[in-house]
């Protein structure tokens, strides 16, 4: 899938390679990211530091990377979340020039720059491991790549002074990676990326490492640093706490494909298919069927009764069949039936509750089998005992209808 709506595109003829790495011609059709309407500045769209149009990846028989393509606008943090597997590593590789693609083409600054080698690319990449040099001290590590890059020694100390400031690590400079804290290690890695000014910088999992507090505390740092600097960031993780704090769009990938990219809050609000959905956030996701067009989407939903309205702007399956898809906190609760008229409703009983803290988990299950679960406030634990029967409502445009992609 390319992106939303609002995407420019041009028109480019190149060679390309077929799996075999046969080269053929075609025209293919470069898409190039406008401003998102909901995200665009009134001085229109900036400009794309990064471009992937039609990139694929195989290795043999099975593919990596599928008809990606994504452009990242300069000084814009996005951020590609999935699971394992699903694509996001390569990507990020590809552009670093660490990987070769199969087909497609990566451009940086509108340079195209598919078959150059990473150090002409002008990229900084901070990894999982932080891969600091135990022998070299903080400053020494942040030196490296301006001295692979023969930097005047006044010019390399005066960039060192600024990022130790900037990553507040001035009073640790001389220190080797050993006598630091893991979230000062990471700090040290952040200013070896940032100090020679690179066009972009990549980041894999750079918090996975740590444990859930400094997590916390370095995702307020990073994003404080990117937006001081201005960097052009595309990040990579599984965390989708990690995803929405920090970016300025999110793409979810799945099995190598980029299902949908969006800002955080329409990513949330506005799955475009159930593993999005799924994804991101808590759902309540099952397998419906629409039954009629018309002011309302009428669809039935597995394991309950009656028809189910969704708003027809909220209908998005490209068939007669595909996922009702509700988030949880858009469920009311009551003891009583509510106004068919006005909302959609059904019955259901406790089976389980979990305590976690502030809240509890209930699960929930409706007398044709669905199963359902909701978060609750601890208070309310009470209510919500083993067998207690309850009823579940909520309005039309809180629900979707969405093609399934497991």
């Amino acid at each position: 899938m390319t992106e939303r709506a609002g995407t420019r595109r041009a028109s480019t003829a190149r060679k390309s390679t077929g799996r075999d790495g046969t080269a053929t011609d075609d025209t293919v059709q470069d898409t190039v990211r406008a401003a998102e309407a909901d995200g665009a500045g009134t001085d229109g769209a900036r400009a794309d530091q990064v471009v992937f149009s039609g990139v694929h990846k195989w290795y043999g028989d099975a593919p990596a990377v599928h008809d990606f393509n994504l452009a990242v606008g300069e000084g814009e943090f996005v951020t590609l979340l999935g699971p394992s597997g699903s694509g996001k590593t390569t990507s990020l590789r590809i552009l670093a020039g660490l990987e070769s693609a199969t087909a497609g083409e990566v451009f940086l600054a509108g340079r195209a720059v598919t078959d150059e080698v990473p150090e002409r690319r002008n990229i900084g990449l901070v990894f999982q491991n932080y891969a600091l040099f135990p022998h070299m001290t903080v400053a020494q590590n942040i030196a490296f790549p301006l001295q692979m890059r023969r930097m005047r020694k006044a010019e390399a100390e005066r960039r060192i002074d600024r990022v130790l400031t900037m990553t507040r690590l001035t009073e640790f400079r001389d220190r080797y990676p050993r006598q630091l804290s893991g979230g000062q290690q990471q700090r040290v890695a952040l200013a070896r990326a940032f100090v020679f000014d690179p066009s972009v910088l990549l980041m894999d999992e750079p918090l996975g490492a740590l444990d859930r507090n400094l997590r916390d505390h370095m995702r307020l740092e990073l994003k404080s640093l990117q937006r001081r600097i201005g960097a052009t960031v595309l990040y990579v993780t599984h965390d989708q706490d990690e995803a929405l704090a920090l970016s300025d769009r999110v793409g979810v990938m799945h099995q190598g494909v980029l299902q949908q990219t969006a800002p955080p809050d329409v990513l949330y609000e506005e799955p475009v298919n159930s593993f999005v959905a799924k994804f991101l956030g808590q759902s309540i996701c099952l397998p419906a069927t629409r039954l009629e067009q018309g002011e309302h989407t009428v669809v039935e939903v597995e394991g309950m009764a009656g028809r189910i309205l969704v708003d027809r702007r909220n209908d998005c399956a490209s068939g007669p069949g595909g996922e009702f898809m509700i988030r949880p906190e858009r469920v009311r609760i009551g003891a009583e039936r509510p106004d068919a008229a006005a909302r959609n409703a059904v019955s259901c009983s406790v089976v389980a509750q979990v305590y976690l803290g502030p809240q509890i988990e209930v699960h929930l299950r409706t007398p044709e089998g669905a199963e359902l679960q909701l978060m609750v406030p601890s208070e309310a634990r009470a209510r919500f005992t083993t067998g207690t029967s309850h009823w579940l409502s909520w309005t039309a445009r809180d629900c979707r209808f969405l093609d399934g992609v497991n």
